[in-house]
């Protein structure tokens, strides 16, 4: 009755699985080491409603998409990523949105021996309150220390781990001393699948702006390309046709050929002070109302009587 019931359940297991990834376009691919199954049921509870979390066995997993191939190929980009502890969380929603809920339900966790620092973990310079006893677990890890009032005082803040390390036994034991609970474990995003295509996550933060500084940028090169080689293009056009029409005035203005264009720059050439009244002209009016300000500010000052006005010069 056992065995049947454990078919029965994988049966199911099967197609949960495919009517899921059937009726979500979009999903997470995520990594789930160090969730424990209480931080889990939390993140399905604050994901209720906005998306679908399914956790499984990574044959399984297999298994039922490459069952399912034949009515959806596209899902084949999948298998390579089903690697260590994953599992989905299915969407129709704001990929961005439902990602943000996914990193807002993160638990702080102490630093165990062995594992991989996801962060870089920093110790403040601070007075530990530790007896001098413990001074060895400091010498073996490099960290300067002074005895203040009996206990152990750091005096710098020490970078005792980074992004990747391994965390040591010396760096464990030190950091829970100190209640120092460094990392912060959840459902990480590994990959991101959406209508057939997967991508990584940084792919999430690209915003409009930046699409378009990128297209600007190759629209930039492709014009200087086919203005150093000469072929005409579309984003080079309206460049050489500056630079002809900068020709044509240079070759109108030593030359007793004119047009419409031209005149103003015969004109100047001519008549050098159009310059300066050109320039005076362009000035910005905000440098005038200063100057009406100013006017105004000392015609509202009392004036200082004169000796003048009392009838009597000063030697008088």
């Amino acid at each position: 009755m056992g065995r049947e019931d454990r078919i029965q359940w994988k049966a199911n297991y099967f197609i949960k699985l495919v009517q899921l990834l059937d009726d979500f376009p979009k999903c997470f691919i995520v990594g789930a080491d160090h969730v424990g199954s209480k931080q889990m049921q939390q993140i399905r509870i604050s994901l209720r409603g906005h998306a679908v979390i399914l956790m499984g066995k990574n044959t399984m997993i297999r298994k039922a998409i490459r069952g399912h191939l034949e009515s959806n190929p596209a899902l084949e980009k999948i298998l390579n990523h089903v690697k260590g502890n994953v599992g989905f969380v299915f969407t129709r929603e704001d990929l961005v949105e439902v990602r943000e809920k996914l990193l807002e339900n993160k638990v702080k966790a102490p630093a165990r021996s062995g594992a991989i620092a996801p962060c870089s973990v920093v110790i403040p310079a601070q007075n530990t309150g530790l007896g001098p006893e413990k001074t060895s677990f400091f010498q073996a890890l490099s960290i300067p220390t002074k005895i203040s009032k009996g206990t152990i005082e750091i005096i710098n803040d020490v970078n005792i781990l980074k992004e990747g390390d391994k965390v040591g036994p010396s760096e464990a034991t030190l950091l829970n001393m100190l209640n120092i609970s460094p990392f912060s474990y959840g459902l990480a995003v590994q990959q991101v699948y959406d209508s057939g295509t997967i991508f990584e996550p940084r792919i999430l933060d690209i915003k409009p702006e930046d699409l378009r500084l990128k297209f600007l940028e190759g629209v930039a090169r492709i014009a200087a390309l086919s203005l150093s080689i000469g072929y005409p293009t579309t984003a080079s056009a309206p460049h050489s046709i500056i630079n002809g029409f900068k020709n044509l005035l240079a070759l109108a203005a030593v030359t007793d050929i004119s047009f419409k264009e031209a005149e103003t720059v015969k004109e100047y050439l001519k008549d050098p002070s159009k310059f300066a009244a050109a320039a005076a002209a362009a000035a910005p009016a905000a440098s005038a109302e200063p100057s009406k300000a100013k006017a105004e500010e000392k015609k509202e000052e009392p004036e200082e009587e004169s000796d003048d006005d009392m009838g009597f010069g000063l030697f008088d």
